[in-house]
């Protein structure tokens, strides 16, 4: 056996002297990554490259003439746009809304579905199936629901005496609206992901506590809860993320009205490159929303990272 390994390996370097077995696993290692790798490159990196040069020209895309402007649509969006602060402001109050109510509910349901008990199947897809149903035909649902006296809310609140507003026609219910009914659908998502850590718990942790004579809330805010950081901090992120890139239920419900009362930044980037063609405007826009979302989302990993 001793003889054997000079052998093969004097084999090896006959065939080729000059690739040493280090460098062998790295060209094997490459050859593995190389698909992602170059859907990686091709679909991020240089999408990303080419957002960045165009919001630095006066792009128009009917007359496809770009002119080279440099931070001009920067400087036209942070200081010159009254607008685009509006517009902030409804992103910041839809991520306000969804992200806390998203996540509390989400806890709540994998609070109630995480043990087995008959028919938990059941609400566990049902509560999820609205993550798979398309947004398109969800949001489309929704919008003949809350329409003023005809729609079926109203018509319900009327049976208790309660005169519904027309959700989708005032500013201030409209957003309520929309942030209702997309955490509706995606509460589903983050309710699994619970339920997943919340079965990754030692059952021993809540059984001495038990012993020792701890109450349900003392369980769950000692115990549960600390262990459940790390998958909140993913949902947190996630839905961070998640909520200021919502276009398709905008698009749908409300098409950014009442008067601009649901305008946020996914649907105004789309407005500026696509209805009013101005793609520098827009991949402008796109640059600083994705710089808002890279900043929040180290801001929520540092505060993770002093908490523990």
């Amino acid at each position: 056996m001793a003889d054997a390994l000079p052998m093969r390996d004097t084999a090896h370097r006959k065939d080729a002297p000059w690739l040493t077995l280090k460098m062998r696993e790295a060209m094997e290692a490459w050859l593995f990554i190389s698909p992602t790798l170059a859907g990686f490159l091709i679909f991020f990196v240089g999408p990303l490259i080419a957002v960045v040069w165009y919001s630095l020209t006066e792009w128009n895309l009917l007359t496809q003439q770009a002119t080279f402007v440099g931070l001009d649509n920067y400087n036209d969006a942070l200081f010159r746009n009254p607008d685009f602060w509006h517009v902030i402001r409804n992103s910041v109050v839809f991520a306000s809304g969804l992200v806390p109510l998203n996540m509390a509910l989400a806890l709540a349901l994998a609070l109630a579905l995480s043990r087995p008990f008959r028919g938990v199947v059941i609400f566990r897809t049902v509560f999820f199936a609205p993550v798979v149903t398309s947004a398109v035909a969800w949001a489309i649902v929704w919008k003949f629901l809350l329409q003023g006296e005809a729609g079926f809310i109203n018509q319900i609140l009327a049976l208790i005496g309660i005169d519904g507003p027309n959700w989708l026609r005032e500013p201030n219910w409209a957003m309520v609206a929309v942030i209702v009914t997309r955490v509706i659908k995606m509460v589903g998502l983050n309710m699994i992901l619970y339920i997943a850590a919340l079965q990754a718990i030692p059952r021993d942790y809540e059984a001495a506590a038990r012993l020792e004579g701890a109450s349900g809330w003392q369980i769950f805010s000692w115990i549960i809860w600390p262990l459940l950081g790390p998958t909140t901090l993913v949902i947190m992120v996630i839905t961070t993320i998640g909520s200021f890139k919502v276009f398709d239920h905008i698009y749908q419900m409300t098409g950014g009205g009442p008067e601009n009362g649901t305008l946020v930044l996914a649907f105004y980037i789309y407005q500026q490159g696509f209805q009013f063609f101005d793609v520098g405007y827009a991949s402008a826009l796109a640059m600083i929303m994705f710089v808002v979302v890279m900043v929040l989302t180290l801001v929520q990993l540092a505060l993770r990272r002093r908490d523990t």
